[in-house]
């Protein structure tokens, strides 16, 4: 079966105990996870199921690029937020405003737009001002998806951030070739895992957890392919505005920023085990489905969680 095909057989089952049913996405970038949202969308919106869906991607709610260049101007050695992408670099109030109004159905909501190509890639959030895609409501939505590369990203204890420093962290950057004072301080790693507390504000909304899992080989890093993979989404996205973007070279030091990331905070599956368990930590388990992919981003096998 193809991934939209299981996407979709699972989400139709899980709507039979909730509407609306609220679906994260997760991948790493490139890897295809909002081509899988606007497919299983269309799917879902079509016949016979004709269900009224909405998505919205993390993406969209990156702070202004005046917001993005202070945030970097303020904190000028921490490389990790040197642009966006981290946590600390979303409007997480945007965020739960938005699903807060999607979930009790009962208005117009606008869904915020941030336009990657603009600022020579670094990007900046279009207005909210009545051209963007509208939902209206009631009737209420029956789905509610929001894909990103950091979905579901969970908060760490102190111990267990600082065991990953020296294991896996060191693990990862040898198989990558990235020099250790370049990554960032441990304590720029302390910032993000602090700032992920915040989102978990808008975990809290989702029901069920979609990840997109890349290829595994042996000693080699399993976040070498998203470097090709984002790579191939930025030509492709020049080719189809006239140029504007990021050269290749950006594409390596804009994914290199993500990395950490992945390593502290995502894996395979995310487990609610990865949890600080503090007061902030969230409240809600999320059940799910883990997708393998190849290189050529097919499914390779698919587990439930």
């Amino acid at each position: 079966m193809s991934s939209l095909e299981l996407v979709a057989q699972y989400v139709l089952e899980k709507l039979q105990e909730k509407r609306p049913l609220f679906v994260a996405i997760q991948g790493p970038q490139g890897s295809g996870k909002s081509f899988l949202s606007s497919r299983l969308q269309s799917y879902l919106e079509a016949t016979p199921h004709t269900l009224r869906v909405a998505v919205l991607s993390i993406d969209d709610l990156y702070l202004p690029h005046d917001d993005l260049v202070s945030l970097a101007a303020s904190n000028p050695e921490n490389f990790l937020w040197q642009g966006r992408g981290q946590p600390g670099t979303h409007d997480v109030d945007l965020g739960v405003q938005i699903l807060s109004a999607l979930k009790a159905g009962n208005n117009v909501v606008e869904l915020p737009r941030f336009e990657k190509s603009l600022f020579e890639g670094e990007g900046d959030r279009l207005p909210i001002d009545g051209s963007g895609p509208v939902v209206t409501q009631p009737p209420t939505l029956d789905v509610v998806i929001l894909e990103g590369w950091c979905v579901g990203f969970q908060p760490i204890s102190d111990e267990e951030l600082l065991s990953r420093w020296n294991g896996v962290w060191k693990l990862e950057r040898e198989r990558l070739g990235l020099g250790e004072v370049q990554m960032g301080r441990l304590v720029d790693v302390q910032a993000i895992n602090d700032k992920l507390h915040l989102y978990l504000r808008l975990w809290d909304f989702f029901d069920v957890l979609i990840q997109a899992e890349p290829p595994t080989a042996s000693g080699l890093s399993q976040y070498a392919v998203v470097y090709k993979w984002r790579m191939e989404q930025e030509h492709n996205m020049k080719a189809r505005n006239g140029g504007r973007g990021m050269s290749d070279n950006a594409v390596k030091s804009f994914v290199d920023r993500y990395i950490p990331g992945y390593v502290f905070f995502g894996g395979f599956p995310i487990l609610v085990a990865n949890r600080d368990h503090s007061p902030t930590s969230s409240s809600r388990a999320m059940n799910g489905m883990t997708l393998i992919l190849d290189e050529a981003r097919q499914v390779t096998g698919a587990t439930l969680f």
